[in-house]
């Protein structure tokens, strides 16, 4: 399944404890984050991630982009709640698995249950919504 990783500034560290701790599941997935985060995941895990653009150039809207084609089956999104300016993107990306039926984690415990129901067979739902998610992204 393709999945989509996001954090802000201030939560990219737990994005990458987080990918450290379950890497053996996300190992078995095609792995997409906006540039700093990605390069972070991958220095620190070893894991294959495509890098988009960073937040500052586009990044967010590639990936807004290929929810809104359908082209990811989860999207993993560490919020800040604290930094009010960056409010417009997690609402945006939000938006879009909303109107997509893509899952979505604002948190780490979400994202846990989610990629825990990933390994579980839980999302295999998305095979069917989207028969190319099996395949990684052009």
């Amino acid at each position: 399944m393709n999945i989509a990783l996001m954090a802000h500034d201030n939560k990219k560290e737990l994005m990458v404890q987080f990918c450290t701790a379950y890497a053996g599941i996300l190992a078995r997935h095609q792995l997409y984050a906006t540039n700093t985060t990605g390069h972070m995941i991958a220095d620190a895990t070893g894991l294959d991630v495509h890098c988009f653009l960073t937040y500052a150039h586009g990044g967010s809207q590639q990936i807004g982009a290929r929810i809104s084609y359908n082209e990811f089956d989860m999207v993993l999104f560490f919020n800040d709640p604290a930094n009010e300016a960056r409010a417009d993107d997690i609402s945006y990306i939000s938006r879009l698995c909303d109107q997509n039926r893509v899952p979505f984690a604002s948190n780490i415990a979400t994202a846990e249950m989610l990629v825990l129901g990933l390994s579980r067979g839980d999302l295999d739902w998305r095979l069917i919504v989207n028969p190319s998610s099996s395949r990684p992204l052009a």
